[in-house]
């Protein structure tokens, strides 16, 4: 993803999608379509448009966005059950949603919500004969004075969500159990609009998360961030799947809608927790800088009609002015406390595309530097396809396409695109067609094939754009 829109690429807005960290597309359920709303308080207390509207509904809507990981790792870390941490939070938001509209919202809305929560886990355990084992985990003044807990509890407790976050993403679990870890836990989605920004139905979603759960507590994974010796193998992980959740967001690899912004705010989101957690760490505020200047160009990467932009053709006053400058300066901020790693790297390249005012002063012999050095250090095949990309536009679409020579990468259509445009462009409209379609028969997104079928068409009016 480093850039994934060089100017030689088909599709060149999404050429390395899955570059480093996802270089073949992992099976996770590949496809999101964005979640249709906000994340409410859980599967058992949906929020109805009517409801959405009331001052409390809302202030609980909000209060689900800004609190929901924090007061699960903590409760997850008290109770020692990951279930019994959600099932008392979820039912927390669902008596602030008929109480703050009877009382009005508390001036604390997550010290209200701890309070609650560890009232229904204290029922929960007193039902289930373990209250003794667990009171002392739940007890606190606030439990006897009311719901309300005070401001001096809520700011001494300790911020949990780096362990939960390492839990969600410890490396026992399927790729894809992580992905929908970290966003029912972390994100605090519903099993049911997880479902369908990866489009499978949600009896499959939710057995993937409960085999997950199930798993963490069978083989004892611990909750806890890694020991040092651990942490840079364990945090890759983590970064991996922020990625892959940004990824899937961002180029779609079917469905109809190429770009599912909502996904890509979530993964932005829980990747700025994890730099305000470990500030650091420069990989971290690295993928949160490529996260940044990527997604600044949402807004101009397909036209009214919903079709693809070429990145030589998007309308840079509609790019993120906002979002490029908060990019760069953690780019910045990051590039000197260490040896680039991947995701620096991958923002250095997205800081070039950023930086030029227009496409023709992108500095492509740069970006080629810097995917050769990507290309050292991950050794995967996508950055090998971006790297030609790059050296296309420096050296022509020969040397380009001489680096994809035994390029190999089973169902990715962007390897035949790009091998497409690069013949095109040398003229050679016959190979250039084949590989057009073999491109299209891998391509799974409606916008991708529109734009293959479009350059298709194209081949026989040469000098025309698709």
């Amino acid at each position: 993803m480093g850039e994934e829109d060089p100017d030689a690429a088909d599709g060149r807005d999404r050429g390395a999608a899955r570059q480093v960290t996802t270089p073949a597309t992992p099976a996770t359920a590949a496809t999101p379509a964005t979640p249709a709303t906000p994340a409410t308080p859980g599967a058992a207390t949906p929020v109805t448009p009517a409801a959405r509207a009331t001052p409390g509904a809302a202030a609980v809507e909000r209060a689900h966005r800004e609190h929901w990981g924090r007061l699960l790792a903590l409760l997850t870390r008290l109770l020692g059950s990951l279930d019994a941490a959600e099932e008392a939070l979820q039912d927390a938001y669902a008596t602030a949603l008929t109480t703050w509209e009877r009382d009005g919202v508390p001036d604390r809305p997550d010290a209200w919500l701890l309070t609650a929560a560890r009232h229904r886990a204290r029922d929960r355990f007193r039902r289930e004969a373990t209250l003794a084992r667990k009171l002392p985990l739940l007890v606190g003044p606030d439990v006897a004075e009311g719901p309300e807990a005070g401001d001096d509890e809520m700011s001494t407790i300790p911020d949990e969500r780096l362990r939960l976050l390492f839990t969600c993403c410890h490396p026992a679990l399927a790729v894809e159990a992580r992905v929908a870890l970290t966003l029912r836990l972390l994100g605090g989605l519903t099993t049911a609009q997880i479902a369908h920004a990866f489009l499978v139905p949600e009896p499959t979603m939710a057995a993937r998360i409960t085999r997950a759960k199930k798993k963490i507590a069978a083989a004892g994974i611990p909750y806890r961030v890694p020991p040092d010796a651990e942490l840079p193998e364990r945090l890759a992980g983590v970064l991996a799947v922020l990625y892959l959740v940004f990824t899937e967001g961002h180029a779609a690899t079917s469905g109809h809608r190429p770009v599912r912004a909502e996904l890509c705010d979530e993964a932005i989101r829980l990747a700025r927790v994890l730099v305000a957690l470990m500030p650091d760490e420069p990989e971290a505020v690295g993928l949160l800088a490529l996260l940044l200047l990527q997604h600044a160009r949402r807004d101009a990467r397909v036209d009214a009609a919903g079709r693809l932009v070429l990145l030589p053709d998007q309308d840079r006053a509609r790019w993120d002015a906002g979002q490029i400058a908060e990019g760069l300066a953690l780019l910045r901020a990051a590039a000197h406390r260490a040896p680039a790693g991947p995701y620096l790297l991958q923002a250095a390249i997205a800081a070039e595309h950023a930086r030029a005012p227009v496409a023709a002063e992108t500095d492509w012999g740069r970006i080629a530097a810097l995917y050769a050095a990507l290309e050292e250090l991950t050794g995967s095949p996508v950055v090998r396809l971006n790297r030609a990309v790059a050296v296309a536009e420096v050296a022509g679409p020969a040397a380009g396409l001489a680096l994809l020579d035994g390029l190999d990468l089973p169902g990715f259509h962007l390897l035949p695109a790009t091998r497409a445009d690069l013949l095109r462009r040398l003229g050679r409209a016959a190979e250039a067609r084949e590989q057009y379609e073999a491109a299209l028969e891998r391509a799974g997104n409606a916008a991708d094939r529109d734009f293959l079928t479009r350059r298709l068409a194209a081949l026989d009016r040469p000098g025309q754009g698709p």
